[in-house]
């Protein structure tokens, strides 16, 4: 199994768990859309879980949580987190979404936050999330789009960044592109807004039909 950044996240894995959330009302208005759509009969899965924080958040809402990363550390932080929260019905597991490779049609609901734009191939993962979700199954994420902001003259410095270890891969987004991919993998947006600087960060919870 090749695990891909794993080491730049290791590395900001302690200085990760210890920040504190940028927009606490925006998180709990996230944390709340989300939660509208989840029942306790629901197996749901996060991929690029961090260090479980939101994963804990959504575990008395449903049966079981899956969180996956390709950090080690972060998987750690996020079991040490989990047992001190008394959540036992959370499971961590080391890797990728195509790694978990789950079963066809065998989830309620999967969560992808703050992580597309950091995956190469956005166009497989959405694939992957409709494959593994069952029909009405709900795709929850929240993603950088930097494609029609100036932000997007900050990815010039990328590879410097990258050769000094201090950022990881990062992807131009733009929205419009997004929404269009969720949808032809066979989603039906149910909510989509923005938030954070020129509005770069898009929260979408979609329906596969």
């Amino acid at each position: 199994m090749v695990i891909k950044s794993d080491k730049f996240w290791d590395k900001t894995a302690d200085k990760y768990a210890k920040k504190a959330v940028p927009d606490e009302k925006i998180y709990q208005k996230k944390l709340a859309e989300t939660q509208a759509f989840l029942s306790k009969d629901m197996h749901i899965l996060e991929f690029g879980c961090g260090t479980g924080s939101t994963a804990i958040e959504h575990a008395p809402y449903v049966r079981k949580v899956e969180a996956i990363d390709i950090s080690q550390k972060m998987i750690d932080i996020g079991r040490s987190r989990a047992e001190k929260a008394g959540v036992n019905n959370l499971t961590f597991t080391l890797g990728t979404l195509e790694d978990f490779n789950a079963k066809p049609a065998s989830l309620d609901a999967v969560l992808g936050l703050n992580v597309i734009h950091l995956v190469p191939n956005r166009t497989a993962l959405i694939a992957e999330v409709a494959r593994i979700l069952k029909p009405g199954g709900v795709f929850v994420s929240s993603t950088g789009c930097l494609g029609n902001s100036y932000f997007r003259f900050l990815m010039l410095l990328m590879p410097l960044l990258k050769l000094l270890k201090l950022a990881p891969d990062i992807f131009v987004i733009r929205e419009s592109e997004l929404v269009s991919e969720i949808k032809q993998a066979g989603f039906s947006i149910e909510r989509q807004w923005h938030h954070g600087p020129q509005g770069i960060t898009v929260f979408i919870i979609a329906k596969k039909r």
